[in-house]
């Protein structure tokens, strides 16, 4: 049986006929007296050969089909003409002691960005960290997720992952020699390293290491801080903060644990994550104890507290919190004796959101938004705060840097502006372009426009609505529309550049961006109004931000499209199911499709303080609302879905996209198609190679243009 369903499955790869249709085998379960049927939940057996096979169906299935696209290979040339017109593409800069900036940056010929170091802005660059050396034994892509130089710059902490993965390995390089201290550290997902002031030695986090027959469901579980000293054995490393390492502390199995130390302060910091709850455990130790037996911790706040963040200067403990201020605040106590009841306020609460804040020497600088717009807060030590004059209207995002050097560094962008690196100096109140990020041909398009809008809801609730197009383009219900929307975690969709999207802009095209409930643009308070049992307002403001580009003449529902990814895929699904009539085409990317069984995958436990358990009454009820999947009805005639995932993805493990395709697909009563797109080399998008990237966008525009009838993305009618 398994060898013909192989047979088939290679048969299909190039025939070019559509895939099987997957087989139910209903599985019936009672949820609190309510009976739920799942067709195929055999499909969360990712091992089984069938379903191996009937996703390598689907997948070559949907490759063909998006090949012959008439005008798919040349908007696939466009995107990388335009993606690769700059001298490089550069970001996640670091400023360190000495003069000295790193940076990971991408070459137009190159996949994935490669660490830099550069001594001084107009001094030469040095190659560190060559991504290509760490490709895997098939070729899989190496992918940075994160680095952390030494306090003096000569170590840099960098991991890395293979194919999208995530979970990678820690490498310790030697700056000047540009050789590796130690060996690597396994078992690592992003790390939290925090380099100790002795620049010998630092804390990261590690995963468990599961026994041979431990459950996949364990494999967030447990972690823990350690202390890691150069040259020695990882075997060697201390834990210093976790699942029972400190006595009297008890956590939770989900709970991720940091630990961070800042070269002007005798006190350590234990930051503990509750799975993806933004509100965290907060505890402090003197520095020179910890890795060391009997280590007192002292706990400083609980998530009842609602602190988000933290920053240290000194014996100053500065504290982003929402608690009784939903747009946040800002307050500050000692890290010694530390009291949040008798807390001063740094910044209050006001009409924009504060988002994220840095410690440097001179200052305190905080970041809100306000509206689309960043604002930059310098907050002295000893002196009132000041604004801080930005080159633009557009989006801030505050780069790390040493604690001991004053003014900030930072990148800025707009929806319709290209991203540039600039620092402000406090001695001089000016802003300097540090040229680390050279300016592209296509990063100023003069024919572009956006424009802030709010759209009410269905409840009348304001929804903040970003479009972008072309300056004349004209208002007659026919331009080819796309949203993009995401709605979780308190997160928000700042305005980015996306020079990729210009080859449909140019074309005419509209994109638009809805801040939809979930999200954190309004601060906390917009985000509760997402969340759980008020999770239905994500979708149903999509909707609404839907109807106000067709009631407004920007498109129809012939030419309007949705695309959101991850727990984006709760907000683009639930629109589909219920209000299939309002697209002509939607694209859940890695999507998060059946919430009912979301937390029995890996990495479904430390989500439920966002979405539930469905362990109980109330959270069944809300996960079930917000279930794409289950939410599919036999002939209804659905629009044309193109549904992605990756193989490698750890935050979305792939069988929820694939049921919903396979549901989908044998429910719909149209003649469009759903086709699952699978990313064979891919994780969840986190580390994808530039050719990857290119490749997505590609396919996300031509599906979209084909079902809008866009002339040229047509494929020839079958005699």
């Amino acid at each position: 049986m398994i060898q013909l369903l192989l047979i088939i499955a290679a048969a299909l790869m190039t025939s070019g006929n559509p895939p099987p249709v997957a087989p139910v085998r209903p599985v019936t379960d009672d949820y609190f007296g309510t009976k739920i049927v799942d067709p195929y939940r055999y499909m969360e057996n990712l091992d089984d050969p069938s379903v191996k096979a009937w996703i390598t169906a689907q997948a070559q299935y949907t490759r063909n089909t998006l090949d012959k696209i008439p005008g798919r290979a040349a908007l696939l040339s466009e995107i990388t003409k335009y993606g690769n017109a700059a001298p490089a593409a550069v970001g996640d800069a670091y400023r360190g002691q000495g003069d000295r900036y790193f940076y990971m940056k991408t070459l137009p010929q190159e996949n994935l960005a490669k660490l830099y170091l550069r001594q001084g802005l107009a001094g030469p660059e040095t190659l560190l960290v060559d991504t290509d050396k760490f490709k895997g034994p098939h070729g899989e892509p190496a992918a940075i997720n994160s680095y952390v130089p030494s306090h003096d710059g000569k170590y840099v902490a960098f991991v890395v992952s293979l194919a999208g993965h995530e979970i990678g390995s820690l490498h310790v390089l030697d700056t000047a020699a540009g050789t590796e201290i130690g060996q690597p550290i396994d078992r690592v997902w992003d790390g939290e390293v925090s380099w100790r002031p002795d620049n010998q030695s630092f804390f990261f986090t590690r995963l468990q290491k599961l026994a041979k027959n431990a459950s996949p469901l364990e494999t967030e579980e447990n972690s823990i801080t350690y202390l890691h000293v150069l040259g020695q054995s990882a075997d060697a490393d201390v834990p210093v903060f976790g699942a029972g390492v400190n006595q009297g502390i008890d956590l939770d199995p989900i709970d991720g644990p940091a630990v961070v130390a800042s070269p002007d302060s005798d006190y350590a910091l234990a930051e503990v994550a509750r799975g993806s709850q933004n509100e965290i455990y907060l505890y402090a130790a003197p520095l020179a104890s910890v890795g060391h037996p009997g280590a007192i911790w002292t706990k400083i706040c609980d998530p009842d507290a609602d602190v988000t963040d933290d920053e240290l200067h000194g014996d100053d403990l500065y504290l982003l919190t929402h608690h009784d201020a939903s747009r946040f605040k800002i307050i500050k106590t000692s890290i010694s004796h530390p009291d949040l009841a008798g807390a001063q306020i740094i910044v209050p609460e006001g009409p924009g959101v504060v988002q994220s804040m840095i410690a440097a020497a001179d200052a305190l600088y905080v970041k809100e938004l306000d509206g689309a717009i960043s604002r930059v807060i310098r907050v002295p030590y000893n002196s009132p705060a000041q604004n801080v004059k930005l080159p633009l209207d557009g989006s801030v995002e505050i780069c790390a840097s040493e604690p001991d050097l004053p003014g900030f560094i930072f990148a800025e962008e707009s929806w319709i502006r290209g991203k540039q690196i600039y620092q402000y100096d406090p001695s001089t109140d000016q802003v300097q372009n540090t040229g680390l990020r050279p300016a592209g041909p296509f990063d100023q398009p003069d024919y572009l426009v956006s424009e802030e809008v709010e759209v009410p809801s269905y409840d009348a609730a304001p929804v903040p609505l970003s479009i972008i197009h072309r300056k004349d383009s004209p208002l007659d219900g026919n331009r080819p529309t796309f949203i993009f929307a995401y709605g979780a975690y308190g997160i928000t969709m700042d305005p980015q550049f996306g020079v990729r999207f210009l080859p449909w802009l140019k074309r005419g095209g509209v994109m638009a961006i809805a801040h939809v409930r979930g999200g954190g643009e309004k601060g906390e308070d917009w985000h509760l109004a997402g969340y759980k049992l008020t999770k239905p307002n994500s979708w149903r403001d999509l909707i609404a931000c839907a109807q106000y580009l067709i009631d407004q003449k920007y498109t129809s529902p012939k030419r309007l499209g949705i695309w959101g990814g991850s727990a984006g895929g709760i907000t683009i699904g639930r629109a589909i199911t219920e209000r299939p009539d309002l697209f002509a085409a939607a694209i859940p990317a890695v999507g998060v499709m059946n919430t009912v069984r979301a937390e029995l995958s890996p990495n479904g436990p430390p989500n439920i303080s966002e979405f539930g358990s469905a362990q109980t009454f109330e959270g069944f009820e809300d996960l079930y609302a917000m279930d794409s999947y289950l939410h599919v009805r036999d002939g209804v005639p659905y629009p044309a879905v193109m549904i992605e995932t990756g193989l490698q993805d750890p935050r979305v493990i792939p069988w929820q996209p694939m049921k919903f395709a396979a549901r989908l697909q044998a429910a719909t009563s149209s003649d469009k198609p759903v086709l699952l797109r699978v990313d064979t080399a891919n994780g969840h998008g986190i580390g994808e190679s530039k050719k990857q990237h290119d490749e997505e966008l590609a396919d996300m525009m031509s599906f979209f243009l084909w079902q809008f009838g866009e002339p040229g993305f047509q494929p020839p009618t079958a005699p």
